[in-house]
């Protein structure tokens, strides 16, 4: 039982921190996931590859996914019990990871508002928030 908080690569200080709130309000531990996806995953690796003639394996942009994450726990100023990198559909992994990790909770960044108001979305988040097997907390951009 546990809070997971999906992280991108910017406002995930919101996230962690509403991560951070939820998981202490119930007694549970944090854990911050970043996801990166397999086209960003395969730019990494022809990217590498061009400029050092090797390409990364999985188990290093994992690392940097994780790295993501890690940034967004230290601008938030809390701690997190788990920190982890995943490579895949963002919205497809953090699902998987909440459900391996028996989730309570799984906290996401929400976009923004349209001029009359209407709470948009990105196709992550509303994936999340479709099929999530847990209540998901959706944290929008300031």
């Amino acid at each position: 039982m546990v809070v997971v908080a999906a992280v991108d690569r910017s406002g995930g200080e919101r996230i962690v921190e509403e991560g951070r709130k939820t998981a202490d309000a119930h007694g549970l531990p944090l854990h911050v996931v970043h996801t990166i996806s397999e086209a960003d995953f395969r730019d990494l690796e022809r990217a590498s590859y061009d400029t050092s003639g090797k390409s990364l394996d999985m188990a290093q942009i994992e690392s940097l996914a994780e790295t993501i994450a890690e940034e967004a726990v230290t601008e938030a100023g809390v701690e997190a019990e788990e920190v982890v990198g995943l490579v895949g559909k963002p919205s497809q992994r953090v699902l998987e990871y909440a459900d391996d990790v028996d989730a309570d909770y799984v906290v996401v960044g929400g976009r923004k508002r349209s001029s009359v108001g209407k709470v948009l979305f990105g196709s992550v988040t509303q994936s999340i928030l479709l099929n999530a097997e847990c209540p998901v907390i959706t944290v929008m951009e300031e």
